[in-house]
């Protein structure tokens, strides 16, 4: 009997990794998508291509059904019929800067609309593995209260109790997260509860810069992918404070694809893990400029701004030592310079 797996957002950047991963390998995926991401950030961050790409690739074993998640009886009434051995939960207000702006819509898609699904899946599903995609955002801006050192070209910890990066024990109170990391925080939280309580296989998925050649990058939401959108069609991208040395780990969608199925396979129950590129596939905006530099052979056009981001990091790359020492079989396949020529490629195609 064919296995059904229900995704969430399955037309943004993860859910469609997620989906055409587990549909190329015979599953049928139950997608659940309303293209809120361009009622957030506008005409350029329309997902409909992405939709449309899986549906050619997939065929009959996909279908995508315009469900809000905030509409609990239409969440309860899918997961009700379909009864999926997984879900993957993706969707998302997904920007920090954006929550201030619409602080409803944020609390209630993200909070909310988990809420809805954890209920519906223990109604209806309560074995099967619950996997939800979180943020670093979780752990707001206590990063930047560690030690740092200053290089050429980026921030560094300079504490070695850092030398790997932050790890799931890092505190996640008494710090600015913004609204956005607020409402993701209480959705990671009630994944981790629902796990505990109800004996449900959840895990959360604390990411760091998630991303690939399928993001629908914009200003507000999809660092590397829109700055290289901006380097190839000469549009002017801000550096918002810390010299632009600010660091992200950038770990590609097919390898945080690889380590759902991993767990779908062998959940262990109300797990936390970062997920990220760790320190090596990290880089500052400025390498950022560079490394984009190298594959189109134009300048980083931008300006700069002196405030930062309300709660932004200066530096942040995950520690990847508990996710795997649990699924050791886990690895990071796509290096930092597979990333960027995936993205620059894609950004050309898309464009031309």
């Amino acid at each position: 009997m064919t296995k059904t797996i229900l995704v969430t957002g399955s037309s943004g950047l993860i859910g469609s990794e997620v989906s055409l991963h587990f549909g190329l390998r015979g599953w049928n995926v139950v997608g659940i998508d309303n293209n809120q991401r361009a009622k957030f950030f506008g005409k350029s961050a329309d997902t409909t291509w992405n939709k449309n790409r899986i549906i050619e690739t997939l065929g009959p074993s996909f279908c995508c059904l315009d469900i809000d998640i905030r509409d609990r009886s239409s969440v309860f009434k899918v997961v009700e019929e379909v009864r999926p051995v997984a879900v993957v939960h993706c969707a998302a207000q997904p920007s920090h800067d954006k929550a201030a702006e619409i602080p409803f819509d944020d609390f209630e898609t993200n909070a909310l609309g988990t809420l809805n699904l954890l209920e519906a899946f223990r109604r209806y599903a309560a074995l099967s593995p619950f996997v939800f995609l979180s943020t670093n955002k979780v752990y707001g801006d206590g990063p930047n209260e560690i030690p740092l050192c200053e290089t050429e070209t980026r921030w560094e910890f300079s504490d070695p109790a850092f030398k790997n990066g932050i790890s799931e024990s890092f505190t996640i109170d008494q710090v600015k997260h913004s609204l956005f990391g607020a409402s993701k925080l209480s959705a990671d939280i009630l994944v981790q509860e629902y796990g505990r309580y109800f004996s449900m296989p959840t895990c959360c998925l604390r990411g760091g810069c998630l991303t690939g050649p399928n993001h629908s990058g914009v200003q507000l939401h999809g660092f590397l992918s829109y700055l290289i959108k901006c380097n190839i069609t000469r549009t002017k991208y801000t550096i918002y404070g810390y010299k632009g040395k600010q660091v992200r780990d950038n770990i590609h969608s097919g390898d945080v694809a690889s380590f759902i199925e991993l767990y779908i396979d062998r959940p262990i129950p109300y797990q936390v893990y970062n997920i990220g590129g760790g320190f090596d596939n990290s880089c500052s905006l400025v390498e950022a400029f560079d490394h984009t530099k190298s594959l189109t052979g134009y300048d980083q056009i931008y300006d700069y701004s002196d405030a930062p981001r309300v709660g932004d990091h200066i530096c942040y790359y995950s520690d990847l030592s508990k996710i795997k020492q649990h699924y050791p079989s886990w690895e990071i396949r796509s290096p930092l310079s597979v990333i960027f020529e995936e993205i620059t490629t894609s950004w050309k195609q898309r464009i031309s």
